[in-house]
């Protein structure tokens, strides 16, 4: 019988990543836990449209993944796994890791740039009716 997942959602899995990150997945997230960088939350090693992103921030509906040497060797498939978490809803910043060891100040603000751009609201476009409203009676005050 195979793996069994409690509620469905391949817990173990994601605790094994955890449990053994890189050294570069070590280093970013001694600044992203704890809500460090401006009170935002991120997770490590959460299920995201069937992968394990590197770092989740689900209030902003960003993923940020690390990126080594491997990484250059299998670009198809980091290419499509962008795609589909994309697809999730999710914004996906990647980093190669001497980016983060050469300049992390940078990645941070990188990080919290995108994630303000993530949870901003659109701002409205004003109502055509309300306007039109508005000059009716303008109109009909001159007169």
């Amino acid at each position: 019988m195979g793996a069994r997942f409690r509620l469905g959602r391949p817990t173990e899995r994601a605790r094994d990543l955890r449990n053994e990150p890189t050294l570069h997945e070590k280093l970013l997230w001694q600044q992203l836990k704890g809500s460090r960088l401006h009170g935002l939350k991120f997770s490590r090693q959460m299920p995201v449209a069937g992968f394990f992103p590197d770092f989740v921030c689900r209030s902003q509906r960003l993923v940020v993944e690390l990126d080594g040497h491997q990484h250059g060797e299998n670009q198809e498939y980091d290419e499509n796994r962008t795609r589909l978490i994309e697809a999730a809803g999710y914004r996906v910043l990647r980093f190669w890791n001497n980016d983060l060891t050469s300049n992390m100040d940078g990645v941070l603000e990188t990080i919290a740039d995108a994630a303000d751009l993530a949870g901003r609201e659109p701002t409205p476009s004003p109502s055509r009716k309300r306007e039109g409203s508005r000059s009716a009676r303008a109109g009909e005050a001159s007169q």
